[in-house]
């Protein structure tokens, strides 16, 4: 699936959150496993977002590395959305 020049948001589910770390190990800029042994994303200023639902946007760059960290999520909690219009791009709801 094409992005193109879209901006991306990605957020995760902690609910389904298996905190194995794979994202963390494939995007450690954007994921990071917290205390409480679930991942969550962090902000552009490296802090945790820790709020229900906190999205970041995606840094392009990090775009392969987030995308793989969705698909190989065992708990199939990462979602990576465009940010116009909220469809999923990635993730277990994506098309």
């Amino acid at each position: 699936m094409s992005t193109g020049n879209e901006a991306l948001e990605v957020w995760i589910d902690q609910d389904l959150c298996t905190g194995d770390g794979i994202c963390a190990q494939y995007a450690p800029e954007v994921f990071e496993l917290d205390i409480d042994g679930l991942a969550y994303v962090k902000d552009s200023g490296d802090e945790l977002l820790q709020d229900k639902g906190a999205t970041t946007p995606v840094p392009l760059p990090l775009l392969k590395d987030v995308q793989a960290s969705a698909v190989e999520c065992p708990g199939e909690c990462i979602h990576v959305r465009r940010v116009s219009d909220k469809t999923e791009v990635f993730g277990p709801d994506a098309e």
